[in-house]
């Protein structure tokens, strides 16, 4: 699954608050008066001059480091690592300390609500916050740091042999392994790589809820969940709201490839009922099942009448040229040309003569002037998807560069991702047609949608019960609701709730298997993700709405409408300036997120799933 690290802020600060910590520590040494916060009066004026300078301060600093990482990314060296940690130390220190200083002034009253707001964003926007007694920022620093050196280490075992993570990963995707393979490896990663981070897993836990607490949290779940511009409870209530919309189509798909599984296995790896076996989707953390569509796929449904690579290869079209094709769909719409500057400074091919992280992203290095991609791009359909993706990121950030720079952000973290994912569902037939890829006569006939619709919800609805619950399990971690005791258990408990999987071998009660997925140790939020899987949907079906398309919502195509264009506009140059439900009406005309749109989308798939499934027993 590729989640790329377009929000530039979140990527510096998560490296950056690990290598800044004991600096922080040291600032915070001395006690400030009481009637002033590190130099500003506990009044409304007081907090307004801090926003103020804090801005300015802070947009030094990230141009700076934008392009200390930038530098990094493309040009991998040791004295390029050691720049990029520098500047991210800077930042690190002044994030943290920024963000204890808004706290303080949080508590004024009579703030302006646009002060107000800032110094909520301060609060919420670390990602390790340590609390300031003596040692603890360092402390929680170094077992960040070795978490995640523990993970980028960790190896596995196939046949006996070691194998590498990226290697696993791979492997498990592969139909032509054993189920005794698949077990093998499944049970070894999560044994040999998450079991031993678990007491550093544990303590590093308690350090940042004591952070959270100082910042004026219950906790470091609650401070997570009160970036949503509602209560951490009511977030949390909501996000469980979206997800019971859309659990009919998981269940329903759930049902359908246990069957598969069980044709293929047999009732002695894959039983006809009950939960399905964790390492037989074709992902470590099925989290994603779409490796072994063709294990599921009707027959005939591989057929699809035209093959994007393949449409690529006879245009000819170079990598440039791609890119081109890309920002056509959004010229299309009425936005305006990218900068120059986007093709002089992006990196579209890998470089011959040093190393660089190939890893999709999009930039915003100078106050959205400066707008890049990063990509290592192949002439096939899948990057040709991914350019419209990152596309979509790199014209969020110009719309909302006209915000001060507190407000430049998405309205909130699902929204950056689910602009790039809407615009990568409008590469449809019809799009195509648009824009000379495909001849009209080679669309595909409406009896091929099935394949083309369970392909997709394999990955996409496939994904979100592991989207909802990995912060799920890591709240109740912060609200002592998981001890350290239970700590394994519960977490094979929420899997089997939410996505009816169960470990191919019993787990040991003192293990960690949560810590063999990155973004446990990595401490990454991944709500987002299971928002942006809904809201994706959502923004597309407005944007057809919009068009008048009258056809399935899944053959929608509204390129060329600039109507849609200056609707979608509107709302990405509000940024995070006004709480997300003012942003989701203004394109949408909907306060609420839903999965709705999803389901419209996928429901000729559902109805067929349904007929697949009569006689079967759903759920676990």
């Amino acid at each position: 699954m590729k989640f790329a690290p377009i929000a530039l802020k979140s990527a510096v600060s998560a490296l950056a608050l690990t290598l800044a910590a004991p600096a922080v520590a040291d600032h915070h040494a001395q006690s400030a008066p009481m009637e002033e916060a590190d130099g500003y009066a506990l009044s409304p004026e007081g907090a307004a001059k801090f926003v103020a300078d804090t801005e300015v301060e802070m947009q030094k600093l990230w141009v700076i480091g934008a392009q200390a990482q930038w530098v990094n990314s493309t040009y991998i060296t040791q004295d390029t690592d050691a720049l990029a940690a520098y500047f991210g130390a800077i930042a690190a220190e002044t994030s943290v300390a920024k963000a204890l200083t808004a706290a303080k002034l949080a508590d004024v009253g009579g703030l302006d609500p646009d002060v107000a707001r800032k110094l909520d964003i301060l609060r919420v926007a670390l990602t390790l916050p340590a609390p300031t007694t003596s040692g603890a920022a360092e402390e929680a620093a170094s077992l960040a740091t070795s978490l995640n050196s523990a993970y980028g280490k960790g190896t596995g075992t196939l046949n006996g042999e070691t194998i590498s993570g990226s290697d696993i990963e791979a492997e498990m995707g592969n139909l032509e392994r054993t189920p005794e393979e698949l077990s093998e490896m499944w049970a070894s990663w999560h044994t040999n790589v998450g079991a031993p981070m678990k007491e550093e897993y544990i303590r590093l836990a308690e350090l940042t809820n004591e952070g959270a607490r100082e910042l004026g949290y219950a906790d470091f779940g609650a401070m997570q969940r009160s970036k949503y511009d509602m209560s951490a409870d009511e977030f949390a209530a909501e996000t469980e709201r979206m997800w019971q919309e859309v659990k009919p189509l998981y269940m329903a798909l759930h049902t359908y490839v246990r069957t598969k599984l069980n044709q293929k296995y047999g009732d002695d790896v894959q039983p006809a009922t009950g939960a399905i076996r964790a390492d037989l989707l074709g992902n470590m953390w099925a989290q994603e099942w779409g490796n072994i569509y063709p294990l599921v796929a009707p027959a005939g449904a591989g057929d699809i009448g035209y093959d994007l690579t393949s449409l690529i290869t006879a245009k000819g079209l170079n990598e440039i040229e791609m890119v081109k094709a890309g920002e056509n769909f959004f010229s299309s719409l009425g936005f305006n040309e990218l900068p120059e500057t986007f093709y002089e400074r992006s990196m579209f091919v890998k470089p011959t003569d040093r190393q660089v992280v190939c890893h999709a992203s999009a930039w915003d290095v100078e106050n959205s002037d400066d707008l890049r991609i990063k990509m290592c791009i192949k002439p096939n359909a899948d990057d040709f998807v991914t350019i419209h993706h990152e596309l979509g990121h790199n014209y969020y950030q110009r719309a909302y560069g006209i915000q001060d720079f507190l407000y430049r952000d998405s309205a909130n973290d699902g929204f950056h991702e689910a602009i790039g994912d809407m615009i990568a569902l409008s590469i449809t037939p019809e799009y195509l047609v648009q824009i000379g890829m495909l001849d009209r006569d080679d669309v595909p006939s409406a009896d091929k949608d099935i394949g083309l619709l369970l392909r997709q919800a394999m990955d996409k609805a496939a994904f979100l019960p592991f989207g909802l619950l990995m912060d799920r399990y890591r709240w109740g971690i912060y609200d002592g609701s998981t001890t350290p005791a239970e700590y394994n258990s519960d977490w094979n408990k929420l899997r089997l709730e939410y996505q009816g999987i169960t470990p191919p071998t019993p787990r040991d009660a003192d293990g960690f298997d949560p810590g063999a997925k990155y973004h446990v140790p990595g401490n990454v939020s991944y709500t987002r993700y299971f928002l942006a899987r809904l809201l994706q949907f959502q923004f597309y079906k407005a944007a057809c709405d919009q068009a008048g398309w009258e056809g399935p919502l899944h053959r929608c195509s509204f390129y060329g409408n600039e109507e849609v264009g200056k609707n979608l506009n509107d709302m990405l140059a509000m940024g995070s300036s006004k709480p997300w439900p003012d942003a989701l009406e203004a394109f949408t005309g909907e306060r609420q997120m839903s999965g709705k749109a999803m389901l419209e989308y996928f429901a000729p798939l559902k109805k067929w799933l349904d007929e697949q499934n009569k006689g079967q027993e759903s759920g676990w």
